[in-house]
């Protein structure tokens, strides 16, 4: 029997001929399909081309084999595991696999396409559809498949490195701009970020997809896929799981570099060295190459990191999380260098790994791997009030960080100038639609109104469907139980009206 070859939901209509007595001879099914093909092939003087429905169906004939055996494969490894893998990259996302890489022999989306053409010199790429695939092609997806290729190229990914899954980089997503974004030429506009590898590309699929406003993309960004990019180059052009020598830069538990980091009052992007030392549990940052002191020190217990390439007008740009006297601190920094900044990225992802091993020695990798850093679970603006609900809604930048929701003047600001605690609907929290009807003095309609142990907070969307959306993450909060540390936190927290 070959390795099993993992790419999830059917995608195909192959038309196998009967099955007959020999239901798991899944070479000898396709048998017809292949001499078809030779006859093809021979007949047109070997031109692929010419031959190129023949090859589909051949293909696809054996990739449905292959897919049956991969099927009772899973079936009978979930048995023994409770669990099966799913959404990492590599693997079959929630769309069925159009294309594959021939030269490792694995199926891939759409967007992971783009990435392995540019590392020519290991991966080359073709459509399962439309191009015509030669016998040995075939015969080489056959033997390999997606589970051979990660036993071989994942076989020592560290537990804290970020394995990227499909909703790292969608398709498309229509996101509104507007001037408070830096490095984005236009205004209100609708600007379709996307996997693409061009403006072309982008305009093409972003007319596709039915944007309402030319789509662009960021300066010098070909997408916003750095992470799942990375991912791939590490594993197949760098082998960083093979060669564990080349994971230092972010496994060393030290390391030192010089970053661009945007000033908290003038909004500058200006070099500053950045010093992380597990040791000390601390990140630092210093204003001067030689100054002796940092000029902040961010703990690890209590910092985040994720990816804002639109926030920040950068294709790599970063935003780093910390609190300080209990309220939380914002910093923005980025690096030309797409690998430099995913290393950055995971050498704070395993300083928070090793924290949180000490911190809860009884816990597994499993249980701690979702605690390294987390996105937000929703941002945009919405319209507030003062806490005597009288004073005029002013447009402010909201940020929901797990139970945190923080409010800004502009995105990129330094500090919040709120943040409300979001409880449990047990300890006294609940969401809901509209706003009391005394109400005035906003100008967007869709009203939201949160209540907690102490307060009404009032909140306005400037349409139905951002409502829905915030609604919708608060709610998920508000449905979550609390945890004995997040008391501590609603006990300790500081709401600046």
């Amino acid at each position: 029997m070959s390795t099993a070859m993992n790419f999830g939901t059917k995608s195909f209509q192959p038309r196998p001929p009967d099955k007959g007595s020999f239901p798991l001879d899944h070479f000898g099914e396709c048998k017809s399909f292949k001499e078809k093909f030779m006859k093809c092939l021979r007949d047109n003087n070997f031109e692929n081309a010419l031959c190129r429905n023949e090859s589909k169906e051949y293909l696809e004939c054996r990739m449905e084999r292959q897919e049956e055996e991969e099927e009772e494969v899973e079936e009978e490894e979930q048995e023994e595991s409770g669990h099966a893998e799913v959404g990492k990259v590599g693997t079959p996302h929630s769309e069925d696999p159009d294309w594959a890489s021939y030269t490792l022999g694995v199926f891939i989306c759409l967007s992971c396409s783009g990435i392995h053409r540019s590392v020519p010199q290991v991966s080359k790429v073709k459509s399962v559809r439309l191009d015509a695939w030669d016998e040995a092609q075939v015969e080489f997806m056959a033997s390999h498949g997606n589970e051979a290729a990660r036993a071989t190229f994942e076989s020592k990914v560290p537990s804290f490195y970020y394995r990227p899954t499909s909703s790292d980089c969608q398709q498309s997503s229509c996101i509104p701009v507007t001037s408070s974004f830096p490095r984005v030429m236009s205004v209100m506009m609708v600007v379709c970020f996307m996997c693409a590898r061009s403006s072309k590309a982008a305009v093409a699929l972003g007319t596709k997809l039915g944007c309402s406003v030319h789509p662009v993309l960021l300066p010098g960004a070909p997408g916003l896929g750095l992470l799942r990019e990375q991912w791939v180059r590490a594993k197949y052009e760098r082998q960083e799981f093979i060669l564990l020598e080349k994971q230092e830069p972010y496994s060393a538990g030290y390391r030192e570099g010089l970053l661009w980091k945007r000033g908290r009052d003038n909004g500058q992007f200006l070099s500053r060295k950045f010093v992380l030392t597990e040791r000390e549990g601390a990140l630092k940052y210093f204003n001067k190459n030689d100054a002796k002191e940092p000029k902040a020190i961010m703990k690890i217990e209590h910092l985040n990191a994720t990816f804002q390439p639109v926030k920040i007008g950068h294709p790599h740009g970063l935003q780093v999380t910390y609190l300080k006297d209990n309220s939380t601190r914002n910093i923005f920094v980025y690096h030309e260098d797409g690998k430099e900044m995913v290393d950055w990225f995971n050498a704070l992802r395993a300083a928070r790994f090793h924290y949180l091993q000490v911190a809860f020695p009884g816990a597994s990798d499993v249980d701690l791997v979702p605690k390294l850093s987390r996105n937000y679970l929703k941002e945009g603006y919405m319209e507030k009030t003062g806490p005597k609900q009288t004073e005029g809604f002013r447009k402010r930048w909201f940020t929901m960080d797990d139970r945190r929701l923080m409010y800004f003047k502009d995105p990129l600001d330094a500090f919040a100038r709120g943040e409300v605690f979001i409880g449990s609907k047990e300890s006294g929290y609940t969401v809901l639609e509209g706003l009391p009807p005394s109400t005035q003095g906003y100008h967007w309609p869709h009203g939201i109104t949160i209540v907690t142990p102490d307060r009404k907070f009032l909140f306005t969307c400037e349409t139905e469907a951002d409502r829905r959306e915030w609604v919708e993450a608060f709610q998920k909060v508000v449905d979550r139980p609390m945890l004995p540390q997040e008391y501590a936190v609603e006990a300790h927290f500081k709401h600046k009206p």
